[in-house]
Parts: structure tokens; C-alpha cells; sequence
């Protein structure tokens, strides 16, 4: 008899735990998976100590290693996201960066910071998400010191009618509605609105899920999702109207994207729901093709007439996004913009190492140069011609961690735009599932029962703060290097390692001239105002 009710003390605990499960909107995992789920937190509870002795280190894992993931959870749950002990990265590693802090860092006068507390004395916090509301707005006083502005006006260049200076250094990178999962979507825009960032929609258009008061860039790809005709041609028209109806404040036109370089793409009919249809402008249950290139232009001389007719039908800044690849096409962007006085007024530059939903093997590991090198060499073509003050340029390909995002500055990027480092503030675990719409955690995936995992309004605040963490490190990395904001620290304060007891500047590494991120006075007294 004691065996039975022990039996059915079991089974009751288990079902209640399994109901719990299911109705908790805090953890995907468990809810998507209950009871199950809880066994992956014991094991990554005494995960250190069997990796310390059985599997790998905690800088071993890839494309993100555990201690970026835990800093990027730790961040986005607003728990301690301080590590002990001391480093345990290899030091010896080539193109380790060192940063050259200042003997005396840098501090805001005391008028600015009275009333306030410094960002470089918060203790780790241990609030919970439920720190902001479930509305959109709420927690805007709650950024504080993790306000960074762009240092540059996106638009000022071509004089655009809607320019403005973006109030976030960092954005959320392109990702589509399609590619990611509709509750996904939803928790990044409304995160974005939370931390006062741009949310790129990727290039599958504006969904409903893009419009929870977060400001928009829209992409434009090949296929011209949202703005396209029957046959799938460029659209105007339609893409005046996007622009007059939602929260767009910018357009980005993309060439290319680090993870799949000079390919197209094919969405299966069986995947084009209503709801997919819709925010693309194509039928439902029918095969749709983006191209490998756009068929709007075929050189650079049409692809500025295209920005510049975009930018005038529109009245948005209007860039341009694409990996590394053919240098000649860099050189000959420069001159035409040179000479003419016209083209993107943003360039973003993916970096080979970025991430994608699916892309065949070879043009993941192999095509388009990674970030640091393919930046320095399309940055120093626009410097040698004076050019590289003229348009806002914006990194892509693992920057959502504050050393790198800094490294990025220092070669001269204004803006940097993080991807996969989102998807893990909303719940993703690097499970590399995203290819076969079996996302765990349903943040890459449209099974109803996966996605059910994943409450926007919960992980909308985790992504907030993660982006805000992320500029408030940024800031204060800045500030160890004597710069009021990352925009204006030295590529001087910035060395590689380079094996054995040989560094040198990343500037020198690179090949940049002193004089080419030597803002003047002026500028730098404006922006040292403006963050004050």
C-alpha cells in the first residue's frame, strides 16, 4: 500500500511539474519540452565541471563559445554578468586585441554626472526581466549611461529630407520574418523600441510582427519583398506607401550577406503562408526566388541612380549592405562617388563570419573576406579618396560583444549590427537546428508547438537588455581608454597580438593613415556634449 501512494505521489509531483511547465512563459525549453527541459538546466547547472575534465574548455565552442553565450544570457536576464578568476582566454592567439587603457580613464565632469549614477561604478545587476512592462515604451528612463548615439547624421551627406542621428550605436542585424519565427520577430521590434535601437527586417519585407512601436530599416533584397510587381520586379510605388505606413526610417539595399555571398535564394510554396505572403507580396503556396542579383541595376553607375531614385521617391537615408569579395567593385564605388557627388548615405559591410538561417558549406567557410579585414580594406579604398566621412558606416559578423564591437570603432565603423547575439537574448542555445524548423526554442522555426515556447513579452525585455548592457560595456571600454565615446577612440589604443612578443597598432596592421579617424576638435567637443 505504501508503494502505491508513494507511486502516486511521483506521478502527481511530475504532472504538476508538467503543467507548471507548460503554463510558464519564462523558459521555451521547459515549456516546449516539460519536464525533459528541466534536466538541460541541472546539466548546464554542472556543466563547468564536466567540461573542465571530460569535454571542452570555455573557450573552445563554436560559432560562439560559452563564455560569450553566458555573457550575452547573464546580460539579457540582467544577472551577474561578471567573471572570475582571471582571464582564460590564449593570450598567444594571433590578432589577439589589447586595448592601451589611459593612465588617467576617462570620467564625465561632475555636472553631468550628479543626480546619477556612473556606469563604470553599477554593480552587476540581479534584477529580474519583469524589470520593464509589457509596454513597448516602458523602460526608456532605464537606459541611462547605456544611451550611445551614433556620432554621425544618417543622411547629412545627400541632405536627405528624413536624416536623423540614430540614438543607438548598436541595431538589430537583418533577419526576416520567414527566416525567424513570428513571436521572434515580435520580441526583437519590441525590444528594439525598449532600448532605442533600429531593428533591419531582413529582406522578406514588413511583417505585422515588425510593428510593435520598434524603428525600422528596411531591406531591400533581390526578390524586392514588399515593393515588387507580379513578375517580380522593383516596385516604387509600393514601397513609397511601406515607408508612408510604417515605422521606417531607413532603406538598405542589399547586395550580399556574409554567411552566403553571391547566392540566391528559393522559399518552398509549402512555406508561403498567408502571413509570410503577405509581408513579401507574393502568392500564397507558390515557390517564390530571390536572385542571386538584383535585376533593378547591373553596375555601379545604375545602382547609385537606383539609391538616389529610391532616396528621392522616399525621403529615408538609403545604403547599401554586402560582404567583401571583388575589390575592384569597392574602387569603382569610390570614384563614381567621387566624382559625382552621389550614392548610399550608409554602407554596411558583412563579415564572412555572419550567420544564416541555411547557406551550403563551402560559401559559409569559404567566400567573402571575415569582418576586420574586409572592413579595413573597403574603409581604407573610401579614405584614400577622402570619402570615408561621407557615408555612416555600419559592422556586421560577430560584433555583439563589447571588445570586438570596440575593435570594430576603432577601424572606423559608427554602427554596429548584431544578429545571432540576439537570437541568444531571446533564447536561442546555439543549437544549429535553424536549417531544419526544428528550433528548440522556436526562435528559428514555425511549428506552432515550438513557437508556442517563446513569450515575446518576456524575451522582448531580455533583448533590451542585452543591447543596452552592450552599450554600456562599450561605453566604459571607451571610457578606460580615455574617449567620451567609442566613436573616438584611437585605433592607437588598439593592439594585436601577433605571436611570441611581436604587436603592433591595429591601425598600422591595416595600413591606416593617423589623419583618416582624427575627428576634429569641433566634432569631438559636439559629440562629447552630446553624450552628456
Amino acid at each position: 500500500m505504501i508503494w502505491l501512494i508513494l507511486l502516486a505521489a511521483i506521478v502527481f509531483v511530475i504532472v504538476v511539474l508538467g503543467i507548471i511547465d507548460v503554463v510558464q512563459t519564462r523558459h521555451s525549453i521547459r515549456r516546449n519540452f516539460p519536464i525533459v527541459g528541466r534536466l538541460r538546466y541541472q546539466l548546464e547547472r554542472i556543466g563547468p565541471e564536466l567540461r573542465q575534465y571530460i569535454v571542452t574548455d570555455n573557450d573552445e565552442e563554436r560559432p560562439f563559445s560559452r563564455d560569450q553565450r553566458r555573457w550575452v544570457y547573464a546580460t539579457a536576464k540582467r544577472e551577474n554578468q561578471y567573471f572570475g578568476f582571471g582571464t582564460d582566454n590564449k593570450l598567444e592567439d594571433p590578432q589577439y586585441p589589447i586595448f592601451r587603457h589611459a593612465a588617467f580613464p576617462y570620467e564625465r565632469p561632475r555636472a553631468e554626472t550628479s543626480g546619477r549614477r556612473d556606469s563604470s561604478d553599477q554593480p552587476p545587476s540581479t534584477s529580474s526581466s519583469s524589470h520593464f512592462s509589457s509596454n513597448t515604451n516602458s523602460g526608456a528612463d532605464d537606459r541611462g549611461d547605456s544611451v550611445v548615439p551614433s556620432a554621425k547624421i544618417l543622411g547629412e551627406w545627400r541632405d536627405r529630407p528624413a536624416a536623423f542621428r540614430p540614438d543607438s550605436v548598436v541595431g538589430i542585424s537583418a533577419m526576416s520574418f520567414g527566416s525567424l519565427s513570428a513571436p521572434a520577430i515580435e520580441a526583437l521590434n519590441r525590444g528594439a523600441a525598449m532600448a532605442g535601437c533600429l531593428h533591419n527586417t531582413g529582406e522578406g519585407g514588413v511583417s505585422a510582427h515588425h510593428r510593435h512601436g520598434g524603428d525600422l530599416v528596411m531591406q531591400l533584397g533581390t526578390g524586392y519583398f514588399g515593393a515588387r510587381t507580379s513578375d517580380g520586379g522593383f516596385d516604387l510605388s509600393k514601397l513609397v506607401s511601406l515607408v508612408a505606413d510604417c515605422r521606417i526610417r531607413a532603406i538598405e539595399i542589399k547586395l550580399s550577406q556574409g554567411a552566403k555571398p553571391g547566392l540566391g535564394g528559393v522559399l518552398p510554396g509549402a512555406k508561403v503562408t498567408p502571413e509570410i505572403a503577405a509581408a513579401r507580396g507574393v502568392p500564397v503556396g507558390i515557390t517564390v526566388s530571390s536572385p542571386s542579383r538584383h535585376s533593378a541595376f547591373d553596375s555601379v553607375p545604375s545602382m547609385i541612380d537606383f539609391v538616389e531614385r529610391v532616396a528621392d521617391g522616399c525621403g529615408v537615408p538609403v545604403g547599401i549592405k554586402s560582404a567583401v569579395g571583388d575589390r575592384s567593385f569597392w574602387v569603382e564605388l569610390a570614384d563614381e562617388m567621387q566624382s559625382t557627388g552621389r550614392g548610399p548615405d550608409f554602407i554596411t559591410i558583412d563579415g564572412g563570419e555572419g550567420g544564416t538561417g541555411a547557406a551550403p558549406l563551402v560559401f559559409s567557410d569559404n567566400v567573402a573576406l571575415p569582418f576586420r579585414s574586409g572592413f579595413a580594406e573597403v574603409f581604407r579604398t573610401f579614405a584614400e579618396r577622402n570619402m570615408h566621412d561621407k557615408v555612416t558606416w555600419i559592422g556586421a559578423g560577430k560584433l555583439g560583444f563589447p571588445g570586438d564591437g570596440l575593435v570594430a570603432m576603432a577601424l572606423g565603423v559608427d554602427m554596429i549590427n548584431v544578429g545571432r547575439e540576439a537570437m541568444l537574448a531571446i533564447g536561442c542555445i546555439q543549437a544549429q537546428k535553424c536549417h531544419t524548423s526544428h528550433c528548440p526554442t522556436g526562435v528559428a522555426t514555425h511549428s506552432r508547438w515550438l513557437t508556442r515556447g517563446l513569450d515575446p513579452t518576456d524575451k522582448s525585455v531580455r533583448v533590451a537588455h542585452y543591447i543596452m548592457s552592450l552599450r554600456q560595456e562599450l561605453l566604459q571600454l571607451s571610457h578606460a581608454c580615455g574617449a567620451p565615446h567609442p566613436s573616438l577612440v584611437s585605433g592607437a589604443s588598439v593592439d594585436l597580438l601577433l605571436g611570441g612578443d611581436s604587436m603592433e597598432s591595429i591601425w598600422d596592421h591595416y595600413g591606416y593613415e593617423p589623419g583618416w579617424l582624427t575627428r576634429p576638435p569641433a566634432a569631438a567637443d559636439e559629440l562629447e556634449k552630446l553624450m552628456g
